[in-house]
């Protein structure tokens, strides 16, 4: 099953404190949903006793939300772990739909790539996924 990364632009912000209430408990749900058990899994473990993915890479990035390689880290074992269990693949899709929804974001594929070359005679924006009016006032 495939499963678009989770942004790891959104896994910092709900990581750090710029997320507000809503960001906190998005991201404790994300918790909850990381120490949930799959069915067959035994204590939080996969059959040969490993981590079955995301728990110490969740914890890594609370420690450190501003670190882009653990938001990377903790995306690729959630995606890792969704390949791995359907069930948990549905959770976090739902998970991740409602965090996106609170935080009035999209993420995911349609990267964009910004290049200025020349001379501006006023202001010049770049970027993706604006969300309200821009002022330059």
């Amino acid at each position: 099953m495939f499963m678009e990364a989770i942004a790891v632009q959104l896994l910092m912000a709900l990581a750090g404190s710029a997320a507000g209430a809503a960001g906190q408990q998005a991201w404790q749900s994300l918790r909850v949903l990381v120490l949930r058990r799959s069915e067959g899994d035994q204590e939080g473990e996969g059959a040969g006793g490993e981590d079955i993915g995301g728990l110490g890479e969740l914890t890594a990035l609370a420690e450190e939300p501003g670190d882009e390689e653990r938001a990377h880290a903790l995306a690729a074992a959630l995606a890792a772990r969704a390949g791995r269990d359907p069930g948990f693949a549905q959770r976090l899709q739902a998970w991740r739909q409602e965090a996106e929804a609170e935080r009035g974001v999209r993420t995911g594929a349609g990267d964009v790539r910004n290049e200025f070359s020349g001379t501006a005679h006023g202001p010049v924006v770049m970027g993706r996924d604006f969300h309200g009016p821009i002022n330059f006032g």
